[in-house]
């Protein structure tokens, strides 16, 4: 076999790599319009959210009240943090509103999107009516339930009257107060949860269903084989984003309780207002803040590692 010659193997290797070729006039319109849409959120988001959070987490180390420039206090605020029995107790409030809101919010929202997914006339109407507290502002509902939590003239006492239990304190009874608000942000936030759980449903394919009944599968047996793995992407959404929101409590508990009575409802979010705005401790409330940040962070994370395993995206 004749061996190759060095000549001919540079004769085989391209001359030399093919020249960019030149973009036409379409082509850098389209360029520039992709960079400016890059650019333009990206500014947004250092505008609003990187610089902010940058500053807070700069005044969470500073004594400042306004009126001064900050002074630089180290770990100062984070020790009284440690050690402060209120901010304790907005932590605890916090929990317990986390932990009876996301699970009951996400039980009725599935319960209350299997009714809705229905082909009946009129069922519109019904999706509308459920959806409607989501768009509703915060503000409003909180003063109509408010009216509705009246020891005097509300609504739900003049119920229990009527199957001859005793009025309820609802609203300014340390036991009964947290519950209350929690009842109304379940209400609240039931359509947001239903909606997407709806949107969901509907995208389960029918054949599925029809497979299952020719076999003899019961109704159950249909939501907890087939509808239940099918809806995992989606719960895992709606819990992380709920968890999230419970954190964030505030408008609810800033219009119906202020925080009371006592600090039977202060949560995190309404401490943070306090300090920081009405009593201007700007560099305390900061703290807390980061504190806040903290903890939603390593929940995310927690909820990310621990469930994204099970979640079947289809």
């Amino acid at each position: 076999m004749a061996a190759v010659q060095p000549s001919a193997v540079r004769t085989l290797r391209p001359s030399a790599v093919p020249a960019r070729r030149a973009l036409g006039p379409v082509a850098r319109d389209q360029r520039r319009t992709g960079i400016l849409f890059v650019i333009v959120p990206m500014a947004l988001f250092l505008v609003f959210s990187v610089i902010p959070m940058g500053f807070a987490c700069y005044l969470s180390f500073t004594d400042f009240k306004f009126t001064r420039a900050p002074i630089w206090t180290g770990l100062e605020n984070f020790s009284y943090l440690a050690t402060d029995k209120v901010f304790r107790t907005a932590l605890r409030n916090t929990a317990l509103y986390a932990l009876g809101v996301v699970p009951t919010g996400m039980v009725l929202s599935l319960f209350v999107a299997l009714l809705l997914n229905q082909k009946i006339r009129g069922i519109v109407i019904f999706r509308t009516a459920y959806y409607l507290p989501v768009v509703t502002s915060t503000v409003a509902s909180a003063v109509v339930w408010m009216w509705m939590f009246a020891t005097d003239v509300g609504i739900l006492n003049a119920g229990l009257e009527m199957v001859g239990l005793p009025p309820q304190r609802w609203l300014m009874d340390t036991r009964l107060a947290l519950p209350s608000v929690m009842f109304m942000s379940v209400w609240k936030s039931l359509g947001y949860s239903m909606i997407i759980y709806l949107a969901a449903l509907q995208g389960i394919p029918g054949h599925l269903y029809e497979a299952a009944e020719i076999d003899g599968a019961s109704s159950w047996h249909k939501f907890w084989s087939i509808t239940l793995p099918l809806l995992k992407a989606t719960t895992f959404f709606i819990f992380v984003t709920s968890v999230i929101s419970s954190f964030q409590v505030f408008g609810s508990v800033f219009v119906m309780t202020q925080g009371g009575p006592g600090y039977a409802t202060t949560t995190i979010v309404h401490q943070i207002y306090l300090n920081a705005f009405k009593y201007l401790r700007m560099g305390y409330g900061a703290a807390e803040a980061l504190v806040l940040f903290a903890i939603i962070f390593i929940l995310s994370m927690i909820n990310w590692f621990f469930l994204r395993s099970d979640v079947e995206y289809w």
